[in-house]
C-alpha cells in the first residue's frame, strides 16, 4: 500500500471515530504508526490532508459501488435490487459513510473542498442520470437527484439518525416503491394500476 493510501485510510478512520476535530497530521502519524512528520510531508496543510482523504474516500466508494455502475444491460425490473444493493454496501461500511458526512459538512465551510466534493458527487450522479434516461425517465436529472437524496436520507437515518439498520429486503422494497412512482410503471411482481 502506498504511503498516501495509508495516510488517507487512517484519516478516514479518524474522521469516523473522532470527528473533524480529531483529524490532525499528528493523530494520523500516531494512528498509522508512521514516523512523526510523515503526514505533513505528504499533505502540508489541513486543506491538503482533507483533499487527499476525500479523493481516497471517493476512490474506495467507486470501487465498492462498481457493480451497480457497470450494469450496462440493466432492465427496469433490476433497478430496485441494484440500487438497494448499492445502499446496502454503503451501510455496511459505517466508518466510510461517517467520514463522508464529516467531509460533507466541512465542505460547506471550505470552498476549495466544496469544489472537490461536488466533482466527486458528479462521478456518482451522472451515471444515474444516464441510467434513468435509458430506462424511460421523463426527467432523468430531477429523478436522479431525487433517487440520490432518497438513498442519502435512508443512509443518514440508519447511521446517524433515529432509524434502525434496514435489511437488504427492506431497502429493495423502499427502492421499488420510489422507482415505481418515479418511472410511472408497475413494480416488478406487482400489477400495474388501472386508471
Amino acid at each position: 500500500m502506498k504511503r498516501s493510501e495509508t495516510v488517507a485510510d487512517t484519516a478516514i478512520t479518524l474522521l469516523a471515530e473522532r470527528g473533524m476535530r480529531g483529524l490532525t497530521h499528528r493523530a494520523v502519524d500516531e494512528a498509522a504508526g508512521l514516523p512523526p512528520g510523515s503526514t505533513s510531508n505528504l499533505a502540508r496543510t489541513r486543506a491538503a490532508l482533507l483533499e487527499l482523504t476525500l479523493s481516497r474516500l471517493t476512490e474506495l466508494e467507486m470501487r465498492a459501488l462498481a457493480p451497480a455502475y457497470q450494469s450496462e444491460a440493466l432492465e427496469l425490473s433490476d433497478l430496485p435490487t441494484v440500487t438497494a444493493e448499492a445502499l446496502h454496501i454503503q451501510l455496511q461500511d459505517r466508518r466510510r459513510t461517517l467520514a463522508r458526512y464529516e467531509l460533507a459538512l466541512e465542505a460547506t465551510r471550505r470552498p476549495e473542498l466544496r469544489e472537490i466534493y461536488d466533482a466527486a458527487g458528479r462521478r456518482f450522479r451522472d451515471p444515474v442520470v444516464a441510467l434513468l434516461a435509458a430506462l424511460g425517465s421523463r426527467d432523468p436529472v430531477r429523478h436522479a437527484r431525487q433517487l440520490v437524496a432518497f438513498g442519502e436520507g435512508l443512509m443518514f437515518d440508519a447511521i446517524a439518525g433515529a432509524g434502525g439498520m434496514p435489511t437488504l429486503d427492506e431497502l429493495i422494497e423502499a427502492m421499488r416503491d420510489l422507482l415505481t412512482g418515479m418511472l410511472d410503471t408497475a413494480a416488478p411482481g406487482r400489477p400495474a394500476s388501472s386508471s
